[in-house]
């Protein structure tokens, strides 16, 4: 492996200086407002240090988006930068980084890395990488060509060492070095690669898009969690329907990588017969319109198939009520610890899924009380989706909606109505077991 990385860092394409490019030359100009990083790069330029901007930060500016974060690189040290700054801390094994904390933001300080002392496992994924080296070794090191940019703030130019700028304009996605020997490395690159073509509208390099399909399997052998956060990014990027279209068009669909990965390419294939389309495009929308999103509920929306079945059957024998608390007894152990859910998340979850069989009931104060519920409105909104997928539930998704917007004097008429015309879901009661009669003694 050290050989070949020797062998790729020789070749012409590895340039030492790398090419800067002056600010007039920019397809779009650096607009860089966030003080933030601004005081976080002269911090370390008064102490000495070189200091870039570096990225996803650098490659959505110029693509015209606004940056959700930005990284620094620096020549620096962790405990350099640790002392440069207070308010900042050391965080990872694998790969080193330094939060700084400047206000309420937090940005992220990584050393620039080397080649040498990377220590791989025995199927060939980096395990530590803690060797530091020169800025051209840190672009070499970097995933993609369009996230290898680094800008200088002080000298207003890009500094681009693998054509990303090319790249960038030409809407394509490259993998830098060979891609199959990266994603070896690193298996999470391949749903990096899905989730930055697809939400950047990127077409993938020929070269990097070959290996996907035989190189998912890796995938199988990385932590939950990890899979989990990587598959949550691609929930949360505004274009996750652009991002299952990409899965499938690289031939993903059908390797079993991550459950939740499973029901969203599920979902896909289903399309408007699924309560995830509708919810992942609602998600979609209001990311665009930077509004706020719930991850507890486009989960509910995502494990809904999983649930529903074990609800439908535990009814067979329960009241819907308690069908549901058994339902969700029943998949809570592989949502939390085979999934790699957090808590956080599944609580919420369970919250809309809970209140969900509480709905048909809304004689007497049952429908107030549930109105007064702190996930009522999430719950209603899973409502209305479930009831896009289920002509049945119109009605009952009808009423909520004008109760909740009722004068106090017409939602006791609406209950009232209810009350005399509708019969609420019968408890199913257990028969009790015949009691057998004394067996008569022989005389």
């Amino acid at each position: 492996m050290l050989k070949k990385w020797l062998k790729a860092w020789r070749s012409p394409k590895h340039k030492e200086g790398g090419d800067k490019v002056q600010a007039a030359r920019h397809p779009v100009a650096l607009d860089i407002r966030n003080h933030a990083v601004l005081k976080v790069l002269s911090g370390l330029h008064r102490a000495g240090f070189e200091a870039y901007l570096v990225g996803g930060a650098v490659r959505d500016l110029l693509l015209g988006k606004t940056p959700k974060d930005f990284d620094v690189a620096t020549n620096a040290l962790p405990e350099q930068v640790r002392s440069v700054f207070k308010r900042s801390r050391i965080i990872g094994r694998r790969f080193q980084i330094v939060h700084v904390m400047v206000g309420a933001e937090t940005i992220e300080v990584s050393t620039f890395r080397g080649g040498g002392n990377v220590k791989h496992n025995e199927s060939g994924r980096i395990v530590r990488d803690n060797a530091y080296g020169t800025l051209a070794q840190d672009a070499f090191r970097r995933d993609f060509t369009c996230n290898a940019l680094y800008y200088d703030v002080q000298n207003q130019q890009i500094i681009d060492f693998h054509n990303g700028l090319s790249d960038i304009r030409a809407k394509r996605l490259v993998m830098i070095g060979d891609a199959a020997e990266r994603y070896v490395e690193d298996p999470v690159r391949i749903l990096r690669a899905i989730r930055l073509s697809g939400k950047l509208g990127l077409t993938l390099d020929e070269a990097t898009a070959a290996p996907l399909a035989d190189h998912a399997v890796l995938l199988r052998h990385e932590p939950v969690s990890r899979l989990f956060d990587e598959l949550l990014k691609i929930l949360l990027s505004g274009h996750a329907a652009g991002c299952l279209r990409q899965f499938q068009a690289c031939g993903l669909q059908d390797v079993a990588i991550h459950p939740m990965l499973t029901a969203m390419l599920r979902a896909a294939e289903k399309s408007s017969l699924h309560i995830c389309v509708p919810a992942l495009t609602q998600t979609d929308e209001r990311l665009r319109e930077g509004k706020s999103v719930s991850v507890g509920f486009i989960l509910a929306a995502l494990f809904w198939d999983e649930l529903n079945a074990r609800w439908q059957d535990a009814q067979t024998r329960e009241s819907p009520i308690a069908a549901m608390n058994s339902a969700m007894i029943q998949l809570r152990g592989e949502l939390e610890r085979g999934w790699g859910v957090p808590q956080r998340f599944s609580a919420t979850m369970r919250e809309i899924w809970q209140l969900q069989p509480l709905f048909a009931y809304r004689r007497g104060q049952r429908a107030f009380r549930l109105l007064s519920q702190a996930r009522f409105r999430a719950a209603y909104d899973f409502l209305c989706l479930r009831a896009r997928i289920e002509p049945d539930l119109s009605e009952l998704a009808q009423w909520w909606t004008k109760f909740q917007s009722a004068g106090s004097a017409e939602r006791e008429q609406m209950v009232q109505a209810v009350s005399e015309t509708d019969a609420e879901p019968k408890k199913k009661r257990r028969r009790r077991p015949r009691r057998k009669k004394p067996a008569v003694a022989e005389s």
